[in-house]
């Protein structure tokens, strides 16, 4: 039954199926350069505004600590928000900075577990070399869009991806009604049993073309394509059902 799991590789959209070591499958939509650069300006707008509220507090202490003591204290705190802004807010369950939660993206292991400190202290020391040639991030768009899951350099390196935190409803249609069921007329692996369930049971998230073409990689199994070959298939599908 050949490629007939080619369907868990969604073409038109960035929706994306990942099997654990453990069996579990989840789904990951990785997010895309251009959301990902209205995060990071609002981030930009957000460290901006600590530094400026954080320069006039000092300018009105610089009275009675000092010039020296103040410019020193403006100069830690803006060394802080440049290196450890990103790194603080991206380690641990939360995964994402006020700008990324803003739209509602998150930053996780490419197995969609939390990142760890370490990930996001390389993701984040990387941002210099994302950023060439400064200031037009050149290096890091140009990895994100040649990249399959938008990863710049920075996720390359810490093994993470960007992905929406929400993923949205599927709507689901309804599957054309099965006639007969059919049993298959060579014995199928465990795998392959898997899949023709799957199909059958996800098959009401796409269009009656992709299910065709989906249903055409089988051809070898069910003996037809198109229209012919789909229906056959879920009747296969069904029969597997019947029989478990």
């Amino acid at each position: 039954m050949a490629h007939m799991d080619s369907y868990q590789q969604p073409k038109l959209d960035t929706l994306q199926s990942i099997e654990l070591t453990e069996g579990v499958e989840i789904h990951l939509r990785t997010a895309g350069p251009y959301i990902r650069t209205l995060a990071y300006l609002l981030d930009l707008v957000i460290r901006v505004t600590i530094v400026l509220l954080g320069w006039l507090v000092l300018a009105l202490a610089e009275m009675v600590w000092g010039s020296n003591v103040s410019e020193g204290l403006l100069l830690l705190m803006m060394f802080f928000i440049m290196f450890f802004y990103y790194i603080l807010f991206e380690a641990g369950k939360r995964g994402a900075s006020p700008g990324k939660r803003i739209m509602g993206l998150r930053v996780v292991d490419t197995s969609g577990a939390p990142i760890s400190f370490g990930q996001a202290f390389l993701r984040n020391m990387l941002r210099f070399a994302d950023a060439m040639p400064v200031p037009s991030y050149g290096f890091g768009l140009l990895s994100t869009l040649t990249t399959r899951r938008f990863q710049r350099l920075g996720d390359l390196l810490a093994n993470t991806v960007v992905v929406y935190d929400r993923l949205p409803e599927l709507s689901v249609a309804p599957l054309p009604p099965v006639l007969q069921s059919i049993a298959p007329g060579v014995s199928l692996t465990r795998e392959e049993q898997a899949a023709l369930a799957g199909f059958a049971d996800r098959g009401g998230m796409w269009s009656e073309a992709r299910r065709i073409e989906l249903a055409d990689h089988a051809s070898a199994l069910t003996g037809d394509t198109g229209q012919q070959g789909m229906t056959r298939l879920l009747g296969m599908a069904h029969w597997l059902e019947q029989k478990h």
